[in-house]
């Protein structure tokens, strides 16, 4: 069993528990669905004698099992014979679960005549609190596409549990608004702008022309060397707050060129030295062609 790696997903209905496993298929996991917990030491057991064949298990447990009670007492269990398990603990704002239940149209497993929505939201939140004490990893959806949550647990799952803080780098366009769970945030606005240059002006950032327009003066290579410079010095201070990850917004006018170019750089100079990263370029796709920055 020394080999054996099991991810228990939890948290909240709507937080994106689907989502994660689904990616936690997609790289080589068996997954099960809304488990009772008192069946997971038996599960752990069958893993045991399969030979080796089943060496990577994810489990969705959830209010949807009703025993969440004795939870506890699995989990000891299963200290107990060592078996290596981490728990990874999803969530997201009362606003963000309403709109998702609202859009999908399904009912929350703790809904009844007698309570809405919210209430049910809230009551699940206090049923979970302990569970979410016990989590190796906290992630609040509230801002993460399925695209972005997919990363985070791929990072997650491809590393070391010990070193748990991601962090992401997100670009953007300040037309379409600065993200809201940005941790900190760079204006790359006075870098050099391909849009004005023909040639360029239908490349995005990720095209070497634009990556030597924009990188060609000494300001921006110093830009990178004292972002990372930045990131590196702050890491280990959010890392003793206890975060699970960071998130670094980048932007220029549209999120198209510059912002991609900087990002592209500091990530890779980030993944170099170790620190696990995740890329998104949010507003890339809303830009035309032809767009004006």
């Amino acid at each position: 069993m020394h080999e054996f790696r099991l991810v228990i997903i939890t948290g909240l209905s709507g937080a994106g528990k689907s989502q994660a496993a689904r990616a936690l298929e997609d790289l080589g996991f068996f997954c099960i669905d809304n488990l009772p917990p008192t069946l997971l030491p038996k599960l752990v057991e069958l893993c045991g004698q399969t030979g080796g064949s089943l060496t990577k298990v994810a489990l969705v447990i959830d209010v949807r099992g009703r025993e969440l009670s004795s939870l506890d007492e699995t989990l000891a269990s299963l200290d107990a014979v060592e078996a290596p398990y981490s728990m990874v603990f999803l969530e997201a704002d009362a606003e963000t679960l309403v709109r998702r239940f609202k859009e999908t149209r399904r009912a929350h497993p703790l809904s009844s005549a007698q309570g809405g929505l919210m209430e049910a939201v809230a009551e699940e939140r206090r049923l979970l609190a302990g569970v979410r004490a016990k989590a190796d990893i906290v992630i609040d959806t509230s801002d993460h596409t399925p695209q972005r949550l997919r990363q985070e647990i791929g990072q997650l799952v491809s590393g070391d549990w010990e070193q748990r803080l991601v962090i992401h780098v997100v670009t953007f366009g300040y037309k379409h608004g600065v993200p809201l769970d940005a941790d900190l945030v760079f204006d790359v606005r006075f870098l050099p702008n391909p849009h004005y240059i023909e040639a360029l002006r239908p490349l995005d950032g990720h095209a070497a022309q634009v990556q030597s327009y924009v990188m060609r003066p000494p300001v921006a290579k110093q830009l990178v060397r004292r972002l990372l410079s930045l990131v590196q010095f702050m890491l280990p201070h959010f890392g003793g707050e206890g975060r699970t990850d960071l998130v670094i917004a980048i932007g220029c006018t549209g999120g198209y060129h510059r912002s991609v170019v900087v990002s592209l750089k500091l990530a890779a100079a980030l993944r170099k030295t170790g620190h696990r990263v995740v890329l998104t370029h949010r507003d890339l796709e809303l830009n035309p062609r032809a767009c004006p920055q």
